[in-house]
C-alpha cells in the first residue's frame, strides 16, 4: 500500500505529551495515529464518545445572562451602578443559586 504523509497542527505540550504516553505503549507519532484512523475506518466511527452540552445547559447560561443583563439595567435605574465589587459579587452569586438545575 503506497504511503503519503500527513501534517496537523497541535499544542506543543499536547504533542510531547502524547508522544510519552506512546512510547509507554511501545508506539511512535505515526503508528498511534495510524491505529486511531484504522479503528475510525473499521467501525466507521469516531473510537471514542464524543458530547455537546445538553440544552439544559444553554438554556441556564441564556438565564444567567438575562438576569445579569436585568441587574445591570435594574442597578443603572436605580443609581447603584456604583456597587462595590464584594456588591457586585453577591449579586452574581445569588443569580447562579437561582439558574441552577435543582
Amino acid at each position: 500500500m503506497a504511503q503519503t504523509n500527513l501534517t496537523i497542527r497541535i499544542d506543543e505540550e499536547l504533542k510531547q505529551e502524547a508522544e510519552v504516553l506512546f512510547n509507554k505503549i511501545g508506539l511512535n507519532m505515526s503508528s498511534a495515529i495510524n491505529v486511531f484512523f484504522r479503528k475510525a475506518v473499521g467501525s466507521q466511527s469516531i473510537p471514542f464518545e464524543l458530547k455537546a452540552y445538553d440544552e439544559d445547559y444553554h438554556t441556564r447560561v441564556k438565564n444567567r445572562l438575562e438576569n445579569l443583563n436585568a441587574l445591570q439595567e435594574e442597578a443603572t435605574a436605580s443609581g447603584a451602578s456604583n456597587m462595590t465589587i464584594d456588591e457586585i459579587n453577591e449579586l452574581v452569586k445569588s443569580v447562579r443559586k437561582e439558574t441552577q438545575v435543582k
